[in-house]
């Protein structure tokens, strides 16, 4: 299944928001240290709502804990990149990993991605909202990679959310 990975979060709101959003897919979510706000912030906490108890999510101390036990590509979403992540074929164990909503990633996280992914925007334009970004690019993931719990959470149709 892949994953999602959070470098430095400085907004705790989208973290919250990629909790939910793992816990809902049964996507697991890395958490890569320093953040910029105390991981039990109520903001964050309002965000996650009750769906922290269902959220698989990791945290590491650094970025260099984090590659020594990643597994999986890492596939960075930037605006650095130069391919759109509609055109890349995604594996199962891809690591989906997002910026600072502040800064993106520095040099040497960037250089060590397996895969840059954009999302093509309007001109004039700078960048989505972190979590927007990576839940656009996970759906497609997901639909791609065609997990029976991705089957089962498109094909529902419920209309709950």
């Amino acid at each position: 299944m892949p994953r999602l990975a959070l470098y430095q979060p400085d907004i705790p709101q989208n973290a919250g928001t990629l909790m939910r959003l793992g816990a809902c897919t049964g996507v697991g979510l890395d958490i890569i240290e320093p953040c910029g706000f105390i991981l039990d912030d109520k903001r964050m906490k309002r965000s996650v709502m009750d769906y922290a108890d269902h959220a698989d999510v990791t945290r590491h101390v650094s970025w260099a804990a984090f590659r020594a036990q990643r597994r999986g590509r890492l596939v960075l979403l930037t605006t650095r990149a130069a391919v759109p992540y509609t055109q890349v074929t995604y594996q199962p164990d891809d690591i989906l990993l997002l910026g600072r909503e502040s800064a993106g990633v520095p040099d040497d996280v960037h250089d060590a991605a397996d895969l840059r992914v954009l999302i093509p925007m309007r001109p004039g334009t700078r960048s989505l909202n972190v979590a927007i970004a990576a839940a656009m690019v996970l759906g497609e993931v997901l639909r791609q990679v065609d997990t029976p719990d991705v089957q089962t959470i498109i094909s529902s149709g419920d209309g709950n959310g």
